[in-house]
């Protein structure tokens, strides 16, 4: 204790809350509603685009709306990129705050598009903003979970996704058939409207963040409130373009190089897998004989999985690691895009699509766990950074390659890409362990074992 009785720079606060999840569910819930608006505003093109298809005043064509999904994810591959300086200047939560704002503001110009270039211009926007947020939202939830339960915060904020994509879904199914597709976009405003006030009054910042720019005092002082142990200089992330680029070297460190490219496999499939699904099953699952308004349920099923999933994943990972999670996962998901091929029974197809919701996406959710656990805490943001941004190249890719066979009436052959991308995927988590060499010189700290539950296995067993 100082003179004045209160703790000195970098000593315990003996008076500080608990580190549970009661302490940081603020920043949980904060985080977590953000994410759901971003999963909102991915899954709403996939939800309405057989009503743009069918629309001959728009003029687009499934090669064209397949290009399209690709432009998001390269809004989104750009967004995270920028994203890096915009938090040096403004830090994590008003980085957040303004990657609301502007996918917001992507939706509202591809609500008012009158052809294919401006609403693909909308999307790319909304893009951008998109790109930074999900990076954000996972370094500052994992910074603030408490110990031993990476894996399950990780879920717990990306459930938010798939609760906003089934959002987008009842928006669409609600909207479109009367009132057009244009207003289902204009729905997508309202993040901009409920989110950005309530992350600018209730969010803290990062107590790494503050440590960076220098703020001691502010940094200590989030820490004691919210239960967490004070921030080390050895944890937090280097500010400037220096420092970005001093943290991405690291990631090629000779103890982890190998593990970084699996990651970033992984991610690539994962994200190959989000995407494109969440752009083309109803209008695949409409090519194959269902109804419009059954195709676009499966969206809202597939979502619904996806919640359940990031659940069952999270506690299974923090328990038997979530290498093995991820990658069984993975495989799941392959056996489930698959059967989706076959002429199924109509409720036999929503029960498939439902467990693949289940597998597919906390397949992808679980590299970031592994992440978490390859990386030291001054290197987590530009590890998930990296593996996200490289995740943007299959985000892009898969709407692109479906929209390029729906465009020859191959549609078919999507599921068939859908399962080698989960073959890909599971291979790619799956040998992590084997390249990532022992970190004991590296100079780790207790929280490289963050997801390892006492008594349990690491996630990299």
């Amino acid at each position: 204790m100082t003179s004045s009785g209160m703790p000195g720079p970098g000593r315990p606060n003996t008076d500080r809350p608990p580190h549970t999840f009661r302490t940081v569910f603020p920043v949980l819930a904060l985080c977590w509603l953000a994410v759901f608006f971003d999963g909102m505003d991915v899954n709403i093109y996939g939800a309405v685009m057989p009503h743009m298809l069918d629309d001959p005043g728009l003029g687009l064509s499934p090669a064209s709306a397949g290009t399209i999904g690709g432009w998001t994810a390269f809004g989104m591959f750009f967004g995270a990129l920028a994203a890096g300086n915009v938090t040096d200047w403004l830090g994590r939560r008003a980085t957040l705050v303004a990657s609301v704002v502007l996918f917001s503001l992507g939706s509202a110009v591809c609500a008012l598009a009158t052809g294919p270039d401006v609403f693909g211009a909308g999307r790319f926007v909304a893009g951008l903003g998109l790109g930074g947020l999900t990076p954000l939202a996972l370094a500052m939830v994992l910074e603030f979970a408490p110990p031993g339960r990476a894996a399950l915060t990780t879920g717990l904020l990306m459930s938010s996704y798939h609760a906003g994509g089934m959002a987008a879904t009842g928006i669409g199914l609600g909207l479109a058939p009367a009132a057009g597709w244009r207003a289902v976009f204009w729905a997508g405003v309202l993040p901009a409207l409920i989110a950005v006030p309530l992350l600018l009054k209730y969010l803290p910042e990062s107590p790494g963040v503050l440590l960076a720019r220098g703020d001691r005092t502010r940094a200590d002082a989030v820490a004691d409130r919210y239960g967490l142990p004070r921030p080390t200089p050895v944890q937090a992330p280097a500010a400037g373009a220096k420092g970005r680029i001093a943290a991405v070297r690291a990631l090629f460190a000779p103890e982890s190089r190998w593990a970084t490219l699996l990651l970033w496999l992984a991610s690539f499939c994962g994200l190959l897998l989000v995407y494109g699904v969440s752009t083309w099953l109803p209008e695949m699952m409409r090519s194959s004989g269902y109804g419009l308004s059954s195709s676009v349920t499966f969206l809202m099923v597939i979502n619904g999985g996806g919640i359940v999933g990031m659940f069952v994943a999270g506690r299974a990972a923090d328990r038997f690691g979530a290498v093995r999670i991820s990658a069984l996962w993975f495989a799941l998901t392959a056996a489930g895009a698959l059967l989706l091929k076959s002429q199924l029974p109509l409720g036999v197809t929503y029960a498939v699509v439902a467990l693949t919701g289940v597998w597919l996406f906390s397949a992808q959710v679980m590299v970031y766990a592994v992440t978490d656990t390859v990386y030291r805490d001054s290197e987590r943001a530009a590890g998930l950074g990296m593996v996200t941004g490289v995740g943007r190249t299959g985000a892009a890719f898969g709407p692109w390659l479906i929209g390029a066979l729906a465009a020859t009436g191959s549609q078919a052959w999507g599921f068939t890409a859908f399962a080698l991308a989960g073959l890909a995927g599971a291979a790619a988590i799956a040998l992590v362990p084997l390249a990532r060499r022992s970190r004991g010189s590296a100079g780790a700290t207790p929280q490289d074992g963050a997801v390892r539950v006492a008594g349990g296995p690491s996630p990299l067993d």
